[in-house]
């Protein structure tokens, strides 16, 4: 029998080994946690890169609209010229999710009105080029929003175990911050289909 094995038979020995255990097993739940947590937050970069390849995929869309509906609303100058300032500033903008989303609701907005002016135009509407970037925008919105939910899905596991206990105490110690929520409204706004029935 090996030295080991006898020592830990011994009476002492028991008691050595119970408090070895006693302090190896919460290292090891501190280090699984710890190493959850970076998986977490990596996950939650990640997913955010889904979005800003999104919202890119967005800003390359927009100048080809703003273009085909000035060929057919020229006296429409100013709806246009907002678009395009809230598309530059969305670009330009590399802060916070928080302060990302504010400038993709001005961007929202002014789309929704380029969307209005467009309604006043039947040549526009019936446009092959102009119904080809509504159906391209369309699909890049529904990306986006698939992407906000995956992003948003990681962002709340990360937060509930930085918030939770007992991993709250090591989310703590690593200096885990809570990730911030990406909330933005659709630009092309979903309207049920009226049926009437006569």
């Amino acid at each position: 029998m090996n030295q080991l094995a006898y020592f830990f038979m011994l009476p002492g020995g028991t008691v050595l080994l119970f408090v070895i255990v006693f302090l190896l097993l919460p290292l090891v739940y501190v280090a699984a946690t710890y190493n959850s947590l970076v998986q977490m937050r990596n996950q939650v970069r990640e997913s955010w890169s889904g979005i800003d390849t999104e919202l890119r995929r967005r800003y390359d869309l927009i100048p080809n609209l703003v273009e085909t509906v000035r060929g057919y609303a020229r006296h429409e100058q100013t709806v246009l010229e907002q678009v395009t300032q809230a598309r530059t500033r969305a670009v330009a903008s590399t802060g916070s999710p928080a302060s990302q989303a504010a400038d993709e609701n001005v961007l929202v907005d002014s789309l929704r009105q380029l969307w209005a002016v467009a309604e006043g135009y039947p040549d526009l509407k019936a446009s092959q080029n102009f119904l080809a970037l509504q159906d391209e925008l369309a699909n890049t919105e529904d990306r986006i929003q698939a992407a906000r939910r995956f992003y948003n899905g990681n962002v709340r596991e990360l937060n509930t175990a930085i918030e939770s206990f007992p991993s709250n105490l090591v989310a703590g110690m690593g200096s885990f911050p809570k990730a911030e929520f990406f909330e933005i409204q659709e630009a092309i706004a979903r309207e049920a289909p009226t049926v009437k029935l006569s």
